[in-house]
């Protein structure tokens, strides 16, 4: 079953500080993702692979196109959904992990990777054992799990966001980069999990400079050209 699904998918920035110029990135973007694949977006950089990734999540809003999410037995469009449609979407069939974190200041790190699954009704005991687990099985120790994300190192910043994004077991998963800035340990680690989300039914997107990572997990490549000039 196909999850994920854009058709004639298009996307511009329009520079107003530059005179109006407007500035293509995606054209006729025609992508499809079943439950249990992998997909890898491959490009040269500046070709709109992340782009394409914040459009798939309604992030950048689509210039034209449709992007088709299979979410409570229909599709839903997220080029015009709406923005309360859009947080349930986001709440409990679509997920991303980004290259970076952004969290509220002083809240612990076992409370933001358990806030997914607390916004689905799971009670807040279980939801913070289900994120001490996943913490530790990515090596952040008990000890710093009461502490803030913010203090921690890039790579620790790194496995919270991907402990964060893996904890609510989304449908269909959008994967930034998940091996950037990680050791061999912990990069097997997250492959692990990526396989675990294939083989649970999952559809995945990804960017994976870490050819070794990509190769590991990817069904598939799906290319992402650069368009020739701006209009």
């Amino acid at each position: 079953m196909i999850l994920l699904r854009t058709e004639n998918l298009s996307k511009s920035f329009t520079l107003h500080l530059q005179g109006g110029v407007r500035i293509g990135v995606l054209d006729s973007v025609d992508l499809s993702v079943s439950a249990g694949e992998c997909v890898a977006l491959a490009g040269p950089s500046g070709a709109g692979k992340s782009t394409l990734m914040r459009c798939l999540y309604g992030n950048y809003r689509a210039g034209g196109g449709r992007i088709l999410v299979r979410h409570d037995g229909a599709d839903v469009d997220i080029a015009t959904a709406d923005p309360r449609l859009m947080i349930e979407v986001r709440r409990q069939t679509l997920g991303y992990v980004s290259q970076f974190l952004r969290v509220i200041p002083r809240v612990s790190t076992r409370d933001v990777v358990a806030e997914p699954l607390i916004a689905r009704g799971v009670t807040v005991e279980d939801a913070r054992d289900r994120a001490a687990t996943l913490l530790t099985r990515l090596n952040i120790p008990a000890r710093l799990q009461s502490l803030p994300p913010a203090t921690f190192s890039g790579g620790e910043q790194q496995r919270v966001n991907l402990a964060r994004g893996f904890i609510a077991a989304h449908p269909v998963m959008l994967l930034d980069e998940p091996t950037a800035s990680l050791d061999p340990g912990n990069r097997a680690v997250v492959i692990e999990m990526v396989m675990e989300a294939k083989s649970r039914g999952a559809a995945i997107v990804g960017i994976f400079h870490d050819a070794a990572a990509r190769d590991a997990v990817a069904d598939r490549l799906y290319h992402v050209a650069p368009l020739a000039e701006a209009a």
